[in-house]
């Protein structure tokens, strides 16, 4: 279901442990204004902004169940030199839910950098603030992941890298937790493979090359068990009557996803790519998964898609229309 409202104040109307994971991208610090009263991101001052999201994931953290996980997709921002804070490109969100940019130095709310420890062209370190602010306020802070964009934004910088990166961090609402690793397992290196082959054919003399014949058995140091036994990806030869198999390892902490263009307008969706291993290794078939900052819908597609339900919440009546238009449901239900 799709719930209209503020995130805080609509979270503290759902019961306690319903959700078993919650996958979401607040709105970032200082960057974009999403054309809705009281919202989050534009806040005095980057502490005023944690402290309001530190609120908001409180009240995640009951609608989650005592296994539930939380992934949060955050970019950061820099300390503006005319006092403001952001990027100098402001991106704005008309009523009819289309986006222009302002290319020129803005007029923003600002913040006292001063007493914040601030400097023109400073980078805030949003992410990290955030991180820790949730680990104080009772999440396990389990990891962070490195969201590798090879096609990022282009800035017109030159004392500085471009940067084409933001984190994925995933925290606990308990020490013990649903993490399905085998859902987002990842095919083994070429040169892991090679070393597997080579084992395989020093102990067992009659191995074959993948592609060439099938693989009898892993050597007992690498799984002790039958090929057939292990998760694996399977492409047919040419003959269309012989596999080769590739073994996989666990998902690494960098994840490659290109960023895609959205029709509706709506200019920050993440892609599904992104949160597809989230949903995945964060809940089972039939699970809820909550988004509290649903924008246009993209956390309800992949759960759908996978056979989750979902539970979303978004301030500006704009973005639901454009996520029931790509979920599918009617006006007016949810």
């Amino acid at each position: 279901m799709i719930l209209h409202g503020d995130a805080l104040a609509t979270l503290r109307t759902l019961p306690d442990a319903v959700a078993q994971t919650c996958v979401t991208s607040p709105p970032y610090y200082g960057l974009r204004d999403y054309g809705a009263a009281g919202q989050i991101g534009l806040e005095q001052s980057p502490e005023e902004y944690i402290a309001r999201l530190v609120d908001v994931f409180r009240e995640v953290r009951r609608v989650l169940c005592d296994g539930g996980t939380l992934w949060v997709v955050i970019g950061d921002s820099y300390a503006h030199s005319t006092g403001g804070r952001g990027d100098s490109e402001r991106v704005f969100i008309r009523g009819n839910g289309k986006p222009y940019r302002v290319t020129q130095k803005h007029d923003g709310r600002r913040f006292n950098r001063g007493s914040s420890g601030y400097k023109p062209k400073d980078l805030i370190g949003v992410p990290w603030m955030l991180a820790f602010a949730l680990r104080a306020d009772g999440w396990y802070l389990r990891q962070d992941i490195i969201w590798n964009k090879p096609n990022p934004m282009p800035e017109s910088v030159r004392d500085r890298c471009t940067r084409s990166h933001e984190y994925i961090f995933l925290l606990s609402k308990s020490r013990h937790y649903y993490f399905d690793a085998a859902a987002i397992a990842e095919p083994c290196a070429d040169s892991t493979l090679a070393r597997i082959n080579q084992d395989i054919a020093l102990q067992s003399g009659s191995f074959r090359q993948p592609g060439k014949g099938r693989m009898r058995a892993c050597p007992p140091r690498y799984c002790g068990k039958e090929q057939a036994d292990h998760p694996v990806l399977r492409s047919r030869t040419k003959s269309g009557n012989v596999y080769h198999y590739r073994p996989l390892r666990n998902k690494r902490d960098v994840w490659t996803v290109t960023t895609k263009p959205y029709s509706g307008a709506h200019f920050a969706v993440f892609p599904q790519d992104l949160i597809l291993p989230c949903i995945l290794a964060g809940s089972r078939p039939g699970d809820v998964v909550l988004d509290p900052f649903f924008g246009t819908g993209t956390t309800g597609l992949v759960a759908s898609v996978v056979g989750r339900r979902y539970i979303g919440i978004e301030l500006n009546p704009d973005y639901i229309t454009m996520a029931r238009d790509r979920l599918g449901v009617f006006a007016g239900k949810s």
